[in-house]
């Protein structure tokens, strides 16, 4: 589906991943696309923020996977007249649960000790569909792209995960088109996660994508572009008026 809007489309990673997360249709749409590679040595999700607003144009629109769409909150706790449209993708809003910070640590620690393979090889796999992990094709470059972005980028960002400011307030005031997507086998963010986001955001939009985790993007690409078209597409009017499950 061709999409054109004058807004660019904004497009945040999530944790050790960068613009490879994004399948390449993506930049096929017929608007302009904007993927970052991280955030550089931010050490907190509102430095994410302030980075991003800092590089981004005047107004967007603007999709968040996983941490990526922690960032994209903190965006529009900030600055919400320059958000055109709105995604969050396989995320959460809740605050550090018991063992979080411990478990985050713990891979942490194996990093350093065994470096950034040994960490990927533990953390990576629960992060896709169970049918999904012996997929070597779908597990290849992700484990190369996580691989790459190191070991104390991991640590950062666990960092500005563990310390993440409460954001679930800033829901029932969110007035622009927003999709909530998520998979059905996400481990990580369940899908009644996004259930209660999507409920809590006016006019939400959620849409499930059966069989994929939580790296919804490399796991199904045609669903997730198609997902995108459609909220790109879908005049604003019609958006807010209807929410959509499936």
């Amino acid at each position: 589906m061709s999409v054109t809007r004058a807004a660019p489309l904004l497009l945040l990673p999530g944790l050790i991943c960068d613009a490879q997360i994004w399948p390449r249709s993506v930049f096929a749409l017929g608007c302009p696309v904007l993927a970052p590679d991280g955030y550089d040595g931010a050490i907190s999700l509102p430095e994410m923020a302030s980075l991003v607003l800092h590089q981004a144009p005047a107004r967007f629109s603007l999709l968040g996977h996983s941490m990526g769409a922690r960032v994209a909150l903190e965006i529009i706790r900030r600055e919400p007249e320059r958000v055109d449209r709105l995604a969050l993708v396989s995320t959460g809003v809740h605050m550090p649960r018991d063992g979080e910070a411990a478990s985050r640590h713990a891979l942490f620690d194996l990093g350093r000790r065994e470096g950034a393979e040994a960490l990927v090889d533990r953390w990576l796999p629960p992060m896709v569909a169970p049918s999904r992990r012996a997929d070597h094709a779908l597990l290849s470059p992700l484990t190369a792209m996580c691989v790459g972005m190191g070991v104390e980028t991991f640590g950062r960002q666990i960092t500005a995960l563990i310390e993440r400011p409460e954001v679930e307030s800033l829901l029932p005031g969110i007035a622009c088109p927003t999709l909530v997507l998520v998979g059905s086998e996400d481990q990580w963010s369940p899908p009644e996660q996004h259930r209660l986001i999507a409920a809590s955001i006016p006019g939400a939009v959620l849409r499930i994508v059966e069989g994929s985790g939580h790296m919804l993007p490399a796991e199904a690409p045609e669903d997730f572009l198609a997902a995108v078209s459609g909220w790109l597409a879908m005049p604003a009017t019609d958006i807010q008026n209807a929410q959509i499950t499936r």
